[in-house]
């Protein structure tokens, strides 16, 4: 059976909109609302239709995943093109104050938290979701990974710093104890109210209400602190996978639930750094390793796992399958990376 990713389409709504509604709120690229699907999706199909030609955009990509026999929609993931265009990018970066008392003879060292803007002009991957009934197979690598085959074949469309935000702790009723304990202080909103607002509305709330003091760690409470940087249970495989493409974690935290954000060279990424291009092959590989192959420019891109062979001369053969998947012909120009 062949799964391929896709760029996502208006007729997409009712498929995201039902993983939205799996997702158990705190996931803010992907809220439960038509409304806001629509948008995204509306904006997904203005990027892919925009001509490669030209500088860095507010794109946002959105890519589907499917099933190539039956047509079902099993998953799905985003990809900024740049963020903090248009509206400010905030994040939480952790940092040390040293203080010392000659008099004492005492030196403390207070970490803090500081509102910052450092990350705009980043590119991010986000949004990405799996069906809990195709969560198997390595199906979310292959949506992981697709990302960046597609940031490989449109390089000149990205940043040269990606990142990715992970979900911080949240509680089976929807309370984050990082927001209860800092900056839901500050705005007299439940967590998934604020969540939701932002989701729907966008940020400019958090640059109107916030205060732009540091804040001192150990001046708040216990859950607080304790919930800073520290991935919410469902994301640690997606932590994993993004150490395994070279994702770090820079001492900055998500503002509502305190989540880590990872950040690569966009260049230094394992998957991209390691694209290749190649010809397809008159012959179809009837061996060989499996590997990540993708396809076609913008609307037309296609990403599937394939059996592989690499021949002379750039050419790449790849089992009959996944040729047909990916709607490839002997002669077609195509990426692959190893998987």
């Amino acid at each position: 059976m062949t799964h391929i990713i896709r760029p996502s389409r208006p007729d997409d709504l009712e498929a995201l909109y039902e993983m939205a509604k799996l997702t158990g709120g705190g996931f803010t690229n992907l809220p439960p609302d038509r409304a806001a699907l629509t948008a995204k999706l509306n904006a997904s199909a203005r990027a892919f239709s925009r001509p490669m030609e030209g500088e860095i955009g507010n794109d946002l990509f959105v890519l589907m995943l499917e099933d190539a026999e039956t047509g079902r929609i099993l998953g799905t993931c985003q990809i900024f093109s740049r963020i903090g265009g248009d509206l400010p990018f905030y994040s939480y970066r952790l940092t040390t104050l040293t203080t010392h008392s000659r008099e004492l003879d005492r030196t403390f060292r207070n970490q803090m938290l500081n509102l910052v803007t450092d990350l705009e002009g980043s590119s991010e991957v986000g949004g990405l979701f799996l069906h809990p009934g195709a969560r198997a197979g390595g199906l979310g690598m292959l949506l992981a990974r697709s990302r960046y085959l597609f940031i490989a074949m449109h390089r000149a469309r990205f940043g040269d710093r990606l990142l990715a935000e992970l979900r911080g702790v949240v509680d089976a009723q929807g309370n984050a104890p990082f927001w209860d304990g800092v900056a839901g202080r500050f705005f007299g909103m439940s967590f998934r109210d604020a969540d939701e607002f932002n989701a729907l509305h966008g940020n400019q709330f958090i640059a109107d209400l916030m205060p732009k003091n540091p804040i001192y760690v150990d001046m708040i409470s216990d859950e607080a602190r304790e919930a800073i940087a520290v991935t919410h249970e469902s994301g640690r495989p997606a932590r994993r996978m993004l150490e395994a493409e070279g994702f770090r974690f820079e001492n900055y935290v998500d503002i509502f639930d305190a989540g880590p954000t990872m950040i690569a060279r966009t260049d230094q990424v394992k998957t991209i750094a390691e694209t290749r291009p190649a010809t397809l092959a008159a012959n179809p590989a009837a061996k060989g390793q499996r590997a990540l192959v993708a396809a076609g420019e913008l609307q037309d891109f296609r990403c599937a796992v394939a059996r592989v062979e690499t021949l002379d001369d750039g050419m790449l053969a790849i089992d009959a399958e996944a040729a047909s998947a990916l709607k490839l012909n002997p002669g077609d120009r195509l990426c692959w990376a190893p998987r």
